[in-house]
C-alpha cells in the first residue's frame, strides 16, 4: 500500500524558515516525487519535484532561490527546505509520487498523494 506522510508544517513569521518532510512507504523509490500546494481559494499547483536519484530538479518561478528540494532514499524521505517565507506561501503542502520530473518538463502525472500539511506564514 502506497503511503506518503507529510510533516513539518506550522506557523512561521514572514522571512522565517520551515523544513517539510515526506515519509514514503509501500513502493520502490525508482519514482520521481514532488511537492504541491493549495492556497486558500486557489487551485493546487506544483512547486517542486525531484527525479528518482536526485539528479534532476524542478522549481516553479515563485519559489526559485528560496526553496530547496532533496531526498534521502536510504531514509525513504523527501524534504522541502523553505526559506524567506512570505504570506503568499500560506497553503496546504502535499507530497506526491510522480511519473517523472525534469527541469525542462516539470512534474509528470501524479500517481499517489499524501494527506497534506498546513503551512501558515503570518506575523
Amino acid at each position: 500500500q502506497v503511503q506518503l506522510v507529510e510533516s513539518g508544517g506550522g506557523l512561521v513569521q514572514p522571512g522565517g524558515s520551515l523544513r517539510l518532510s515526506c515519509a514514503a512507504s509501500g513502493f520502490t523509490l525508482d519514482y520521481a516525487i514532488g511537492w504541491f500546494r493549495r492556497a486558500p481559494g486557489k487551485e493546487r499547483e506544483v512547486i517542486s519535484c525531484i527525479s528518482s536519484l536526485g539528479g534532476s530538479t524542478y522549481y516553479t518561478d515563485s519559489v526559485k532561490g528560496r526553496f530547496t528540494i532533496s531526498r534521502d532514499n536510504d531514509k525513504r524521505t523527501l524534504y522541502l527546505q523553505m526559506n524567506s517565507l512570505k504570506p503568499e506561501d500560506t497553503a496546504v503542502y502535499y507530497c506526491a509520487r510522480l511519473k517523472f520530473c525534469s527541469q525542462g518538463r516539470g512534474a509528470g502525472a501524479v500517481s499517489s498523494w499524501g494527506q497534506g500539511t498546513q503551512v501558515t506564514v503570518s506575523s
